[in-house]
């Protein structure tokens, strides 16, 4: 992440602590849920009610400085690698996840069998299968 307060000032958004807070904890932690946001950001600045993180993490990706997704069954996770149109990996065991490059060259990177008249710019991509660690446990 480049420097929080630097990337609110881009985006014409005040910069308060709490904002700096959460991108640093973003930066820190990608595929990281708000709850666990949030307990970053407590550490860092002693207080901030879990409401207040939610209205940072919901501002920050309205922006775009941030990016949201939401496997399926799973707490939305955050994370600061945009504009890339990347996809994940996701342990159905314990939920990791990590980026995978796109799939096929620029965004959007598959093409589909029928686009409907939309114009597509994005394909999110999530893979699912078993992480090396939990791999190893059921061994």
């Amino acid at each position: 992440m480049r420097d929080p307060e630097d990337t609110l000032r881009q985006h014409d958004l005040p910069v308060t602590a709490q904002r700096v807070s959460v991108l640093r904890a973003v930066s820190h932690h990608p595929h990281a849920t708000a709850d666990m946001l949030a307990e970053e950001v407590r550490a860092e600045l002693g207080s901030i009610s879990r409401q207040s993180v939610y209205n940072v993490l919901n501002v920050l990706t309205d922006k775009g400085i941030i990016r949201r997704i939401q496997p399926a069954e799973s707490a939305a996770l955050y994370e600061d690698r945009i504009g890339d149109n990347h996809h994940h990996l996701v342990c159905r065991t314990c939920g990791k996840t990590e980026d995978v490059c796109c799939a096929v060259g620029e965004a959007p990177c598959l093409t589909a069998q029928s686009h409907h008249g939309f114009k597509i710019d994005e394909a999110e991509v999530i893979y699912w299968g078993t992480c090396p660690a939990c791999q190893k446990k059921k061994r």
